[in-house]
């Protein structure tokens, strides 16, 4: 493999991965390698042990951090980097291991505020000095928007990943509705559909639902939806994305397919 790849090191709830992109490599442009977690230790201590047993890595010259964490999505004209913590740590439970920092959304006039743990930045730090940090929604919130322009009908779009439900709708360029769920089982993932689907009056026979990512009971879920809903569907990333060769990996999270194909 060459040295000019792009490294994407996505950190999730639970989850690592290592991802190259290198597009002069025409026999393997993309190299996924999942990173078999160690129970009982820190995000941080897998990071660190990652780094010593993934081979990716010493062969890229840049690197990028998809992070999954908690967001405060601010509006742009509001927008005041010295206000971030603040702004931040009264949304969300104060926690001192925790360092903020932010992705701007221009084409959404707004702001995503997140944080990333001080040991895990840390480590990034000594392993890729200069890593971008990019929260995981931030490529699928732009490749969204830009997906809700298709047709005449309003979308609500739901994005299953890590035991999560993101759902979002947007309103030309802004957001209309953003916000993050845990979903243990498919009926709580069903209620907060309909429910957001409700609350932004959404009508039943004309507008549109959208799901991607990993669905629990995918056919139960889609069953039940079309019983309120009548226009339901299903993003299949290989015809989304032209089967782009991040779309070849099952098990390749759709956020990290979207950041590979598509940038941030």
């Amino acid at each position: 493999m060459s040295g000019r790849g792009l490294l994407t090191i996505r950190v999730g709830k639970n989850t690592l991965s290592f991802t190259t992109q290198d597009p002069t490599n025409l026999e393997e442009p993309i190299v996924y390698e999942p990173y078999l977690m160690k129970s009982g230790i820190s995000m941080a201590a897998n990071l660190r042990e990652a780094f010593k047993e993934t081979t990716t890595v010493r062969s890229t010259a840049k690197a990028q951090v998809l992070l999954d964490a908690k967001v405060l999505m601010m509006p742009l004209d509001y927008f005041q980097e010295s206000n971030l913590e603040d702004y931040y740590f009264h949304s969300f439970p104060h926690d001192k291991q925790l360092s903020v920092t932010f992705n701007v959304l221009p084409d959404l006039n707004a702001v995503a505020v997140f944080a990333i743990n001080k040991d895990v930045r840390l480590v990034l730090r000594d392993n890729v000095p200069g890593a971008l940090a990019v929260h995981l929604m931030t490529p699928v919130w732009h490749y969204l928007h830009k997906r809700s322009f298709t047709g005449h009908r309003k979308k609500l779009f739901g994005y299953f990943h890590d035991n999560q439900l993101e759902i979002c709708s947007f309103l030309q360029n802004r957001f209309k509705f953003c916000n993050t769920f845990d979903v243990t089982q498919c009926s709580d993932a069903l209620y907060f559909l309909l429910y957001v689907w409700r609350q932004l009056n959404l009508q039943p026979e004309h507008d549109e639902i959208h799901l991607v990512g990993n669905i629990p009971e995918r056919e139960w879920i889609i069953d039940e939806l079309k019983r309120y809903i009548q226009n339901v569907y299903v993003i299949t990333p290989t015809a989304e994305f032209n089967r782009a060769p991040a779309t070849a990996f099952d098990d390749m999270p759709f956020d990290l397919m979207t950041i590979l194909t598509k940038g941030r």
